[in-house]
Order: C-alpha cells, then sequence, then structure tokens
C-alpha cells in the first residue's frame, strides 16, 4: 500500500511533468524555471536537439520551435522509482507538431519518446535534475533543416 508522502509525491511530479508540456506547448519558456533546478542539465541530443543548462535552452527553444506553428506534448504513463528526496522516471511522449516548409505547406508529423528524468525534491516542490529525451519512433516526418546548436542564431 502506498503511503501519504508517496501519493503526493507521485501526484506532484505528475502535475511537475504537466507544466513542462505546457511551458513548451504555450511558449512560455521562463515557466521552465518552475520545472527544472537552476543547475539542470537538459539533452535533446538524441531527438535532433540541444543539450545545455536551463539558460541556454531557454534561450535555444525559441529558435529551434519558430518553425512549429503548432505542437502538443502528451505525457502518458510514467514508471517513477522513487528514493527518499529523489527519484528516477522515464515517462512515455506522444508529440504530434506541424512543421511549415519555406514553400508555406503545412505538413503533420509525429514522434514517440521517453524522457528519462532525474528528479530532487527542493523548498519549492519537486524539480527536473536532468532530462534526457531518448528517441522511440517518428512518422511522416518532412525534409527540413536541421535544428540550429546552441549559440548558433537561427537556421
Amino acid at each position: 500500500m502506498l503511503s501519504l508522502r508517496e501519493i503526493s509525491d507521485r501526484l506532484e511530479i505528475q502535475d511537475l511533468l504537466s507544466r513542462y508540456s505546457y511551458a513548451i506547448d504555450e511558449r512560455d519558456w521562463d515557466r521552465l524555471d518552475e520545472v527544472f533546478t537552476p543547475d539542470a542539465v537538459i539533452d535533446y541530443s538524441e531527438t535532433g536537439g540541444a543539450k545545455g543548462s536551463v539558460a541556454q535552452i531557454k534561450a535555444w527553444l525559441p529558435i529551434a520551435m519558430e518553425r512549429f506553428p503548432r505542437y502538443q506534448h502528451m505525457v502518458a504513463t510514467m514508471k517513477l522509482e522513487l528514493e527518499g528526496d529523489s527519484a528516477r522516471c522515464r515517462t512515455m511522449l506522444f508529440n504530434p507538431m506541424i512543421y511549415t516548409g519555406d514553400d508555406g505547406v503545412e505538413q503533420v508529423f509525429f514522434i514517440g519518446l521517453w524522457y528519462r528524468d532525474r528528479l530532487v525534491r527542493t523548498s519549492k516542490g519537486w524539480r527536473i535534475a536532468e532530462r534526457y529525451e531518448e528517441m522511440g519512433y517518428a512518422h511522416n516526418v518532412p525534409d527540413m533543416p536541421p535544428v540550429p546548436s546552441i549559440g548558433n542564431g537561427k537556421p
């Protein structure tokens, strides 16, 4: 039987993962400060993105995501291992996206991946200390230029 603390921790972590998705989907990059620890490492490199600190990723995301007029980050089943004030979590993500090419034509495509996170309890609640995107699959991905690296500016 789960203790009240474990139930609370699980719900708080589930809420944390939802807050991440909403921050990304609403392009509210500053809300990521409420999701990650200040010293977090975020690694999107396996899925074609960048790796860096929260500040670096917050500066990179508007450039990387501007080519996608609409998208949704839908988190689902998570495998959570709680250990006191820290946790490990592997969470499924289904990510439909729309890409607008140089010709103005929109194409819908789908990405399935897992977030592999290390989480910590802080004085402000649970936060992600490390996030790694693990590629699962992609369907109907359009031909598009690579996403810029951190610090390289617009593609």
